[in-house]
């Protein structure tokens, strides 16, 4: 950090979708030590850039958008003081935005530096989220109804074919909508308008222009639009009727979806979920804890430094991180499993094992499971094997699938419990009452014990909720605690259970649009709102 003036970096944040910042975007604020947000909402950007906790993150005030614009530029001005490099984020494009401008022109006059990073404008980047190509030039007309003195404004003509309106609330929409209609817009002019564009509470309504005008239709309530975030774009004109709805028209878009595990565990699954419109929330349900009696386990920890093992078979990833961490107490590092063959159940595992720095010997390719990895272990050769003995670290609740089919084959298992698994604190109070209250759209179990655990934590889930199994055990365990099972995975893994639930809300979907409803959330059965007449919503 220098000292003296420091450098203001205005950071264009795009529409609301985190994932449209820039990379250059994320170098500044990866680098700052002040960031500056706009509202609450932009957090979220923070944690994709990965910004490190010795960085100052400012709130803006409740009250921002009443702040005059000297005022704003002189806290943007005091907070590159002292030489600091500061990240102010601010929401599309910086330079579309005034605030940005006169920001930028007071940190010149204070001799403070300024670099200007642009992102995804708003409203071209909520009409491709709507699916609408707008295009640019004379067609295309933008208006900003935020701007002082706007609602007078004049508008475009009819012969522009396309306008954009970016609103502060719904009031202000309609008013123009009318005054182009007043103006000779036709009447049958389609219209979308979009809500909270880019992000996966994205809701466009359709209409025509003359519906608006005349009040027939209505467009979103003003508390539809969050305070900071993106405004209200409505788009007027031919497009409109070309449009490709790729984003709501995702599978699961904006499911809420409860996934019992730890953020950690849960990474593939919920990016997995992500990726077909739904967020996963991540509400833990075990806790690992070491075992109560560690003599077996540095027991285990000697055989393998003094070679007592032909082989080490790991069932999970927490099993690997207490031999790790066991192994890395006594001052030893991967090069400890070096001669010895390595097991790992599946894929999730054995990654665990490469970014340890060890190439596992044995993976299952098909089922990925305790009896998967049975079925392509060798049998114990006394002539090619010259150790029969087989270390298995796992979990005091694991089944004894493995060991008992190791012995099978011939080998002699050290079966030692490497951790406990305890029944995690209970969630929140609001976590606990959306599972109960039908809040959440879905609920994926990955095992028996999540079913088991969640239920003594929190409570069953809703009967509107959807209920998917990774396999017939964990669905046979759900059934036991009166949960009617509605997904089940081909295949006993995380991204066939996202995939198969994602197909489900697929024919969900298709079912409601082919019967000419409106396409629902599970959760929208305990509250739906009465719709307006001739309203519809994508």
């Amino acid at each position: 950090m220098s000292s003296g003036a420091g450098t203001v970096v205005f950071v264009g944040a795009g529409p609301g979708d985190p994932g449209l910042l820039t990379m250059r975007a994320a170098e500044v604020l990866a680098a700052a030590d002040v960031v500056l947000l706009e509202h609450e909402a932009q957090r979220a950007v923070l944690a994709l850039a990965s910004v490190t906790g010795d960085v100052q993150v400012l709130d803006a005030p409740e009250d921002a958008s009443a702040l005059s614009t000297a005022a704003r530029a002189k806290a943007v001005v005091q907070a590159a003081a002292d030489g600091r490099l500061v990240a102010r984020l601010l929401a599309g494009d910086p330079f579309s935005e005034p605030c940005a401008v006169a920001e930028a022109q007071a940190c010149v006059r204070a001799g403070v530096g300024v670099e200007v990073v642009p992102g995804v404008p708003l409203a071209s980047g909520v009409a491709a989220y709507a699916g609408i190509a707008v295009g640019a030039g004379p067609t295309c007309g933008l208006v900003d109804l935020r701007a002082a003195g706007a609602a007078s404004a004049a508008l475009p003509e009819p012969s522009c074919q396309t306008v954009i309106l970016l609103a502060k609330d719904a009031a202000a929409a309609a008013t123009a909508a009318s005054r182009l209609h007043d103006g000779g817009w036709a009447g049958d002019t389609p219209v979308v308008a979009v809500t909270r564009g880019s992000t996966l509470q994205q809701r466009s309504v359709h209409a025509s222009l003359g519906d608006i005008a005349t009040g027939a239709v209505s467009l979103p309530e003003e508390d539809a639009v969050s305070p900071g975030a993106a405004p209200l774009v409505v788009v007027v004109g031919r497009p409109v009727a070309d449009e490709v709805p790729w984003f709501e028209s995702k599978p699961l878009f904006g499911w809420r979806v409860l996934v019992p595990r730890t953020k950690e565990q849960a990474a593939e699954l919920s990016a997995r979920l992500l990726h077909f419109g739904a967020v996963g929330e991540e509400v833990p349900t075990i806790s690992v804890e070491p075992p109560r009696n560690p003599r077996q386990m540095e027991k285990a920890l000697h055989g393998i430094v003094e070679g007592a093992y032909e082989w080490v078979a790991f069932t999970s990833v927490n099993a690997l991180r207490a031999v790790r961490e066991g192994l890395e107490a006594h001052g030893l590092d991967a090069r400890a499993l070096s001669g010895l063959k390595v097991a790992a159940v599946g894929e999730r595992t054995a990654d665990a094992l490469r970014a340890w720095g060890v190439e596992p010997d044995l993976v299952p390719t098909a089922e990925q499971s305790s009896a998967g990895l049975v079925a392509v272990w060798p049998e114990y050769d006394e002539e090619m094997d010259p150790i029969n003995r087989v270390l298995l670290p796992r979990a005091d609740i694991a089944t004894e699938t493995l060991a008992a089919g190791l012995v099978a084959l011939g080998w002699e298992v050290d079966d030692v419990t490497a951790y406990r698994t305890v029944r995690a604190a209970p969630p929140p109070a609001p976590i606990r009452e959306a599972i109960k209250a039908g809040g959440f759209d879905a609920v994926v179990f990955t095992s028996s014990s999540t079913i088991r655990n969640l239920v003594g934590i929190a409570g069953k889930p809703h009967a509107s909720t959807v209920v998917a199994c990774i396999g017939p055990q964990t669905a046979k365990t759900a059934e036991e605690y009166g949960l009617r099972v509605d997904v089940l995975a081909p295949t006993p893994s995380v991204l066939a259970l996202v995939d198969a639930l994602a197909e489900f809300g697929a024919r969900r979907r298709d079912e409601q649009l082919a019967a000419g409803g409106p396409v629902s959330k599970p959760s929208d059965r305990r509250r739906a709102p009465a719709r307006r007449p001739g309203q519809q919503a994508t």
